[in-house]
């Protein structure tokens, strides 16, 4: 990072408007409330909006839904704040968008599980297919769309917890989580996890904010430059499930491991590409143990905003926004276009409850999750 952010943003709160799930302005306030009512899901419960700063300029809300962040305000090159996260304004427009992960907490397994099942101890288990016959992230119920209990630690902290039942979209054993969003005076976002079961079960937490560097709805991410510090990746077959090999990228549309374009190859001659409609992969990191690595390193061009990605996962799962389609309109009207947002999401490999040669996700009572994600920002 070759820049130090200074505090753009200022310290008043713009008023804040009560959103109900129709999406009528119930009442407008001008008082600094850091949290807002912003719907109420089918589930009856509130829904609210919170938010947190550092000391720097950045700035973010997220929602007890999801544990989503529906915004991400930092500075660009010459300091003016830029929202580099897609998402909506309303509860009703996330519960009715064809895009469901926006911002999103993702849980409790991140990414696909073959067929929706797999065995442990024995036994086989089911879960509900939500993704061409696979279970994808956690299935329809999954983390992304409960109502999280959240606590404020001072002004750039949020603590979550959410405790899952035995047999939620079919996992056994009660599995309870704890997540810590913060925003550190080194810019950085930093997701922190915890989870523990009382019965052995598959655990993959990631999160799935889309990303776009230029700004939420400022065209498609193809000229940012990306590299990732991973040598190899797990080809998939034409539902995206790994086909069990780890191979280089050597030679292939899949080198990230010096900075190149997003949009350089993205459209080549390739099976895999084909498969994914562009980059819908996972990436093995070129780490032996779990320490805090970095991952990714990505840049816009237009803005300068540079983020790196930390993780003590042992594999990212790069997305470059094949689904979009530009028939979602997102904050301010924009309209989310083909490739206009990317994810970087840090996680074990996919399917690893039925690929007995991937490291195991299967967390057994008395162990303890633990997992750190950290987003950082600055400028170039």
């Amino acid at each position: 990072m070759k820049h130090h952010f200074r505090n753009i943003l200022g310290a008043a709160t713009l008023g804040i408007l009560l959103y109900s799930c129709d999406n009528k302005p119930k009442q407008e306030t001008e008082e600094p409330a850091q949290e807002q009512v912003f719907g109420k899901t089918y589930q009856n419960k509130n829904v609210e909006t919170y938010e947190i700063k550092n000391a720097n300029g950045i700035k973010m809300k997220v929602t007890n839904f999801g544990a989503r962040v529906t915004h991400l305000w930092v500075p660009d090159k010459d300091g003016n704040p830029v929202d580099v996260v897609l998402g909506f304004e309303t509860l009703d427009e996330y519960l009715k968008s064809s895009e469901k992960y926006f911002g999103a907490a993702i849980g409790r397994y991140g990414n696909r599980i073959a067929n929706g099942k797999f065995t442990l101890d024995g036994e086989e288990y089911t879960l509900p297919q939500n993704n061409n016959g696979q279970t994808l992230h956690g299935g329809p119920g999954g983390m992304d769309y409960v109502i999280w209990d959240v606590e404020k630690s001072g002004e750039n902290a949020l603590i979550f917890t959410y405790t899952s039942p035995d047999g939620e979209e079919g996992f056994p054993g009660e599995l309870k989580v704890k997540m810590v969003y913060s925003l550190t005076d080194d810019n950085e976002f930093k997701v922190t996890y915890e989870a523990e079961t009382d019965k052995a079960t598959p655990v993959n937490l990631t999160h799935h904010s889309f990303f776009n560097l230029s700004g939420a709805g400022n065209g498609n991410v193809l000229d940012h430059t990306l590299k990732l510090n991973a040598s190899n990746y797990t080809p998939v077959n034409d539902v995206l499930i790994p086909t069990g090999k780890i191979e280089s990228v050597k030679g292939t549309p899949f080198d990230f491991t010096t900075a190149t374009q997003i949009g350089e190859r993205i459209d080549q001659e390739n099976e895999q590409l084909k498969f994914g409609g562009g980059y819908d992969h996972n990436w093995v990191l070129d780490k032996s143990g779990s320490e805090l690595t970095q991952a990714a390193v990505i840049s816009s061009p237009q803005t300068g905003i540079e983020m790196e990605v930390w993780t003590t996962e042992p594999a990212i799962q790069f997305y470059s926004g094949n689904f979009l389609d530009g028939t979602i309109k997102g904050k301010g009207s924009k309209v989310y276009e083909l490739r206009s947002a990317f994810c970087l999401e840090t996680q074990h490999y996919p399917d690893s409850p039925n690929q007995p040669n991937f490291p195991s996700t299967i967390l057994e009572p008395g162990d303890k999750y633990e997992q750190t994600c950290i987003y950082k920002f600055g400028t170039k």
